[in-house]
């Protein structure tokens, strides 16, 4: 049996030790998103903070969209409440094919290159506070609760599966060959 962790996990700390300083910069920002995040669920009043993340989560739909030939036709980061859960935006396309859906349904991911570019602008010098970086933490935490994609999200990429699957393989035997170099 083929034990790929052993290899994995050494370099994914590596990784991490490698770009501590990163994660620390990051880390008041993802525990204020997290904070966000659980606020938000309960009260309404905090979905404003959400906002700008949000945006960015669905100008990345709306962008992939465009790209990738999805066609889109409607975009909205007004929430709205769907049951007992509340929907913070909505990208409409009217041509999701097997082509398009993975990029137009993961497009959010790429919003994590934001705070993770504003914190190596920041830590490139070290890891050195100021009072400026209490105020980027703020607005860098909506764009860590947002990157993530949604349920929809996911469902929407698996109309990618030839891609997903092939991605998958390619993936698997990078890693199996990663673990037998």
């Amino acid at each position: 049996m083929l034990d790929t962790t052993r290899h994995l996990a050494p370099t994914l700390a590596h990784a991490a030790l490698a770009h501590a300083d990163l994660l620390l910069y990051l880390l008041p920002s993802a525990l204020l998103a997290a904070l966000l995040h659980a606020l938000s669920r309960r009260h309404a009043f905090f979905l404003a903070w959400l906002l700008p993340g949000t945006f960015m989560h669905e100008m990345a739909h709306l962008l992939a969209a465009a790209v990738t030939n999805a066609r889109p036709v409607s975009f909205s980061i007004l929430p709205r409440r769907q049951g007992n859960a509340w929907i913070l935006g909505t990208v409409g396309c009217a041509n999701i094919r097997w082509y398009n859906g993975l990029f137009v349904g993961l497009a959010p991911m790429l919003v994590l290159a934001l705070p993770v570019g504003v914190a190596v602008w920041r830590t490139r010098h070290g890891v050195a506070w100021e009072w400026d970086d209490a105020w980027i933490a703020a607005l860098l935490a909506p764009q860590l609760v947002s990157w993530l994609p949604s349920s929809a999200d996911w469902r929407l990429a698996l109309h990618s599966w030839p891609i997903s699957l092939a991605a998958a393989i390619l993936l698997g035997m990078f890693f199996w060959m990663g673990g037998h170099a």
